[in-house]
């Protein structure tokens, strides 16, 4: 019996080795080694001989045995070519069986609505699924998985992705990815526990994440996301330690989620810990014999609750000004000595400069349009010199200000090998540059007035500005081209050309079609004074017509009378302007100033024409912000001549006094007409107000409006400037960066007017880019 068993465990340890060997070898018959006198190739569609012979290991005349055999397997299979290789013996040549993968046609995706679809073929790339790629079904799986994968970070967990193979003729398959995206799963509701100091509302008031809302369709802050969630974790965390909780801690973070995966419910559990007084800030370290001016940047103070923004802006001033003394990577630690007792925390900031160093390279990234110049022009930080941190700050703001990136990070990293070299690197993230803009008015009078333009701010990535504007409006046609070089010169000096041709109509009661015909060029060149000053200098020349005499005001009959129905002016221009702006796009703090004068000395028509003009943002915290912008204008006739009647300013309309329809304010003559004025004022304040439910995000605001302001002719007996004769306004209104453009759009109401005046209630301008 014994004897039977260890004959049936021979029989099956032999039976393993065969099924080993098999799987091992399925493809290479045992043969005896011999010489290979040929060397053939079968079963090939599209792949080049050359592929199968690189990969075989022995020629012709070499000796052939088993262990070649598979290792030209292994090689042939290591292509990810083909599907089945095998290798057959005829005497004394080897074949070499070749079965192909398939090759991928096209990919594409069916009901993808979340995601960019060529976004995605790109990714799949890089993973081997692509056109013309061989295909493997275990990549075509990992793609389903990495899809399903990505669903799940915008809060679809219930999409559904499969893959359809379709076979072509030549041995090619198209690959086609349907997914059934569902509906998103959306936060139902957000628990806060453990919060003692702080109301639940106040705490959710923090986080970018929030329960499903009026306005959630479009900010999509109810969608779950756990890098998200993250962040309003820390904002959690700062907002307690900005208010003396030193040991405040997120014990746990529970999320639900229902069982037709469509609600998310997250509960977060706190430990706010004590809340602390700062007791003492201590130095320690080396401090470049400038102990007191390191001293002056401490921004904690003694006796208040400790701040964690106020202890790292702290830190961060610090490591700013030792970069000043070319010292890249100081050490600045804060150590806390914690005494619950009492409920105080001694600060001890502990720094050290480390190793002074140069700048051995600036490097640019991200600039697949820009080119490298339009960036490097912006630095201030050369190659060879000291590392300088603020010099290196105000590059990158001045990049960061161009308006072509929407995203710009600076990075400094060690030279290896040179401990005293450091290269930095700008990196930035190109946006669109090109505008599309329309602007429209209605009212009962005019009807619709339309105002277009196509601006490029970086055309063909050369920094210089393309712009064509027209409008059509009844009351004024104009078609405009400009070009603007921000660097005509190496040391920044800008240069702006402006072709002109507009027609101005002033508003009459008599059914006239008299108007004002000008055509002109200017050239105007800005040379830079400081960071933020700039210094204009202009030429120009124009040639303005009165079209028609007959029927129209005295007054402009008298002008043409005297000096004749075509006039030309050689105006000069000295300016001078100032933006510290934040953004320019939704800027919430900084300041815009501009003086402007344009004078003709020469020419028909003799003038001098002043404007100033004067913005100031203020952030008021809690997303707030408020925007106050005066604005004055003044002509007047040079060498005893009149001051031209078709150089006088109009008010009225978007950029001047709202809920008034345009270029109506200003003098009325018996006969209805309009003609606007030699003194323009206006006054705008604005409230921007965070809109419920949009998170942080400051593209989307509403604001509202008080304007104040109207135009006077001066030379006239009968015009008085009077506080009292001033228009005003009020009203709210809506700024969006919309998916087509920005868009923004007022609704007011007159709140001092006469019955004279046009009123046109609703006003809005859309752009698009490009």
């Amino acid at each position: 019996m014994a004897a039977s068993d260890r004959s049936r465990s021979r029989l099956h340890s032999s039976f393993l080795t065969l099924l080993l060997c098999g799987a091992i070898h399925a493809n290479v018959w045992a043969v005896d080694p011999f010489v290979v006198k040929d060397i053939r190739v079968e079963g090939l569609q599209r792949t080049d001989p050359g592929t199968v012979f690189a990969s075989l290991p022995f020629r012709i005349g070499d000796n052939y045995n088993d262990d070649k055999g598979a290792a030209a397997l292994r090689a042939l299979f290591a292509t990810g070519l083909y599907k089945d290789v095998r290798i057959q013996i005829d005497g004394a040549a080897v074949v070499v069986v070749i079965e192909e993968r398939p090759i991928i046609a096209t990919v594409s995706f069916v009901g993808i609505k979340e995601f960019d679809s060529e976004a995605l073929q790109k990714s799949l790339k890089e993973i081997g699924i692509g056109e013309g790629r061989p295909f493997d079904r275990a990549l075509a799986d990992r793609a389903e998985q990495e899809l399903k994968r990505q669903y799940l970070t915008r809060s679809l967990y219930g999409a559904e992705v499969s893959t359809t193979i379709t076979p072509l003729e030549r041995n090619r398959v198209n690959v086609s990815f349907n997914v059934s995206e569902g509906e998103p799963a959306k936060i139902a509701d957000i628990r806060i526990q453990g919060n003692k100091a702080f109301s639940e509302g106040q705490l959710r008031d923090l986080m970018g994440r929030t329960p499903s809302g009026w306005l959630t369709w479009y900010t999509k802050t109810d969608r779950y996301s756990r890098t998200e969630l993250n962040a309003d974790l820390e904002a959690l965390r700062s907002h307690y330690q900005n208010r003396g909780y030193l040991e405040f801690a997120v014990d746990s973070t529970q999320v639900t989620i229902s069982p037709d995966k469509q609600r998310i419910g997250v509960t977060i559990t706190v430990n706010e810990g004590q809340p602390y007084k700062v007791a003492e800030v201590k130095l320690e370290g080396e401090f470049l014999g400038r102990l007191e001016e390191f001293k002056r940047l401490i921004a904690i103070k003694p006796g208040e609750a400790y701040q964690g923004e106020t202890v790292a802006a702290t830190t961060r001033a610090f490591s700013d000004y030792y970069g000043i003394f070319g010292f890249p990577f100081p050490r600045v630690d804060v150590r806390q000595d914690i005494d619950r007792a009492t409920g105080l925390v001694t600060l001890t900031i502990v720094a050290t400069p480390e190793r002074r160093a140069y700048v051995r390279r600036v490097l640019v990234t991200g600039n697949s349009k820009t080119r490298d110049t339009v960036v490097r022009r912006e630095f201030r930080q050369f190659e060879g010199a000291w590392y300088d941190g603020a010099r290196i700050k105000a590059s990158r703001d001045r990049v960061e200000r161009l308006g072509y990136f929407k995203d710009v990070t600076v990075d400094t990293t060690e030279v290896p090998g040179a401990p005293d070299q450091v290269d930095v690197t700008l990196n930035v993230t190109e946006q669109s540059t090109g505008n599309i803009s329309l602007g429209a008015g209605y009212s009962s009078q005019n009807k619709v007035s339309l105002v277009g333009s196509v601006k490029q701010d970086n055309f063909l990535g050369s920094g210089n500005a393309v712009e064509v504007e027209l409008n059509t409006s009844k009351q004024a046609r104009s078609l405009v081209f400009s070009l603007v070089d921000p660097y005509f010169t190496e040391d920044g000096v800008s240069r702006a050309t402006r072709v002109y041709y507009s027609t101005a109509k002033p508003y009459n009661n008599l059914g006239e079609t008299y108007e004002f015909a000008s055509q002109g060029l200017s050239s105007t060149f800005g040379v830079p004074i400081a960071e933020f000053d700039t210094v204009f200098l202009g030429l120009g020349y124009e040639r303005t017509k009165i079209t028609n005499t007959t029927g129209v005001p005295n007054y402009i009959a008298d002008y043409a009378n005297r000096f004749g129905r075509s006039s030309v002016a050689i105006p000069l221009t000295l300016g001078w302007s100032k933006d510290s702006r934040d953004n320019l796009l939704s800027p919430s703090k900084g300041q815009y100033y501009r003086v402007n004068l344009e004078f003709s000395p020469l020419g028909d028509a003799r003038f001098g024409r002043l404007n100033l003009q004067g913005q100031r943002f203020f952030d008021l915290g809690a997303k707030f912000s408020l925007m106050l912008n005066s604005e004055v204008g003044y002509g007047t006739g040079l060498s005893g001549r009149t001051y031209p009647v078709f150089k006088n300013f109009y008010g009225g309309g978007l950029g001047s006094v709202r809920a008034f329809e345009g270029g109506t304010l200003g003098p009325v003559d018996v006969t209805g007409s309009r003609s606007g004025g030699n003194l323009k004022i206006n006054f705008n304040s604005e409230l921007y107000i965070p809109v419920p439910g949009a998170g942080k995000d400051r593209t989307f605001r509403l604001f509202a409006y008080a304007d104040a302001g109207n135009v006077w002719n001066t030379k006239s007996s009968y015009e008085k400037v009077d506080p009292s004769s001033l228009r005003v306004s009020a009203g709210l209104g809506l700024s969006w960066m919309s998916p087509v453009g920005p868009l923004r759009l007022s609704w007011g109401k007159p709140l001092r007017k006469e019955p004279t005046d046009r009123i046109e209630r609703f006003q809005f301008q859309i752009g698009t880019a490009f």
